[in-house]
């Protein structure tokens, strides 16, 4: 029972580090968080782990709402893709999971513009208009959609981490089973690949639906350089090389980072959970 407990002190520990460590470096980026809510994250994420049995937990990054922001952490049990959930807090302290997304939700929460209200009970009515057949017989029809906060809140998390959520290559790795795991052998980048974006990878299945097999143990991951539009991911040394930045240009304030030749790496959002408008003037 000591060992036990003095095996749960490590962890949390080891929890905190993680943290501190993942904000560390996203600093230069602007995402800073005070004292309260860092102090608050490092309690409330190592219960939280504890709580729903998840084998880590990882804080994904801040929404902005107009009354209050939601905290967004992502908790992952077996399997690093297919097992996770994401919950929200609007303290630092309680967290809520939230709804199941499906294909549906996202597409009407892409429908809908401007800030969220940090109200998670609000609910959004937005009315558009669209052509249903084709040629001469295509009439207009008028739909309007209803859509509670808390449910945009949970479609555009989604929306963000199946665009962005950028990893290393290497970092993971997909077992016989099918599973993706941590690759307990992985020790980061060398500088000269860590500089190449072709060397950065969606953490998501593939779109290609390709088959999975042990040959495809490590590259069973797209590669984030094939992205449309071309141009819409930045890529940068920053601190003289020690760290390597990636920003998107789609969802603006997703930053990723690796420091090279380590097992230091990770992406954070911030901002207001809305695509940017003016992606093509930028490119």
């Amino acid at each position: 029972q000591n060992g036990r407990t003095v095996l749960n002190d490590r962890e949390k520990i080891m929890e905190s580090e993680n943290l501190f460590a993942h904000l560390s470096h996203l600093g230069s980026s602007g995402v800073v968080l005070s004292v309260e809510q860092r102090s608050s994250l490092q309690s409330s994420l190592v219960l939280l782990r504890g709580e729903h049995k998840f084998s880590r937990v990882k804080l994904w990054g801040v929404i902005h709402g107009i009354k209050s922001n939601y905290f967004i952490a992502m908790g992952v049990g077996r399997d690093e893709i297919d097992d996770r959930k994401a919950l929200y807090s609007q303290d630092c302290t309680e967290w809520l999971q939230l709804p199941h997304v499906d294909d549906g939700m996202k597409e009407r929460s892409s429908r809908l513009q401007g800030r969220f209200t940090g109200d998670p009970s609000y609910v959004y009515e937005h009315t558009y208009t669209h052509r249903v057949g084709e040629g001469e017989g295509a009439q207009e029809k008028v739909t309007k959609i209803e859509m509670k906060e808390v449910d945009r809140l949970a479609a555009v998390v989604a929306r963000i981490d199946e665009d962005t959520a950028v990893v290393p290559r290497g970092a993971y790795i997909q077992t016989p089973l099918g599973e993706v795991v941590l690759n307990k052998s992985f020790q980061g980048l060398p500088l000269a690949d860590a500089k190449r974006l072709k060397y950065y990878l969606h953490f998501k299945h593939p779109a290609s639906g390709q088959e999975k097999s042990i040959s495809q143990a490590v590259d069973f991951l797209e590669p984030v350089e094939k992205d449309i539009p071309n141009g819409c991911w930045s890529l940068l040394c920053d601190q003289g090389g020690a760290c390597v930045v990636l920003r998107s240009l789609v969802w603006m304030g997703l930053v990723a980072y690796h420091v090279p030749s380590s097992t230091n790496y990770g992406y954070f959002y911030c901002g207001a959970g809305e695509k940017n408008p003016d992606l093509l003037f930028m490119l």
